[in-house]
């Protein structure tokens, strides 16, 4: 029964790591760039990709998704952060595991600059109010439902604490962050996950062509 459990959250706790991070201790003033510190203010759409594998963990086991994709948008202030879609797949299991979003979009989020670098990051990201469901197909189908809000660290392409030194993207790192069982959930499934997982970030060069293709980056200026 803990191998039915360990499936039923694998799905549904890396889709959380979609979800990103915790403002930092002091206010400071946020902008979006298109690609550089000197460039000019990014507002619009954005895409978030999977670096390698999102993989969680709880106490009932572990596991792993190599395929993740988001879309969204930002204002170039880091506020109006919102989740438009996201998809998982390719995820491990004993199972076959289905997974979908709930009421979206997901409103509410933020990308902070954080002039004291907490983590050798360069800002802090918050997707607020996300809910997922994962569906495992044993015993007639077992779902788990989780939400809240996630967090995770910023950092430009060229920081050299960003968790993929491969790319020169911008990236979401999110690292052992919880997701919590909703209701609606079945009693199998567990209270809590964590999850680690690392997102490029690019946005648009040009605006509603659906091609992200523009690096992006955060400044306190």
């Amino acid at each position: 029964m803990a191998r039915i459990r360990q499936v039923a959250v694998l799905g549904t706790a890396a889709l959380a790591a979609l979800a990103l991070t915790a403002a930092p201790a002091s206010a400071a003033t946020t902008t979006i760039r298109a690609g550089s510190a000197t460039a000019d203010p990014y507002s619009g759409a954005v895409q978030a990709s999977l670096l390698g594998e999102a993989s969680v963990s709880a106490s009932i086991g572990s596991g792993s998704c190599s395929e993740s994709t988001m879309t969204g948008s930002i204002e170039s202030d880091g506020s109006g952060l919102t989740i438009d879609s996201a998809g998982f797949s390719e995820c491990s299991g004993t199972a076959d595991v289905t997974i979908t979003t709930l009421d979206l979009p997901w409103q509410g989020g933020a990308v902070v600059y954080d002039p004291a670098h907490t983590n050798g990051r360069d800002a802090a990201i918050t997707i607020a109010n996300f809910k997922v469901r994962a569906v495992v197909d044993l015993f007639g189908g077992i779902g788990c439902n989780f939400g809240g809000t996630l967090t995770a660290d910023g950092f430009n392409g060229d920081n050299p604490a960003r968790p993929e030194t491969g790319s020169g993207e911008a990236q979401v790192g999110v690292n052992n962050a919880t997701v919590n069982r909703q209701s609606g959930s079945h009693f199998l499934c567990p209270s809590t996950a964590k999850v680690t997982a690392t997102y490029a970030l690019q946005g648009e060069s040009e605006a509603g062509s659906g091609t992200f293709d523009q690096s992006l980056y955060v400044t306190g200026d």
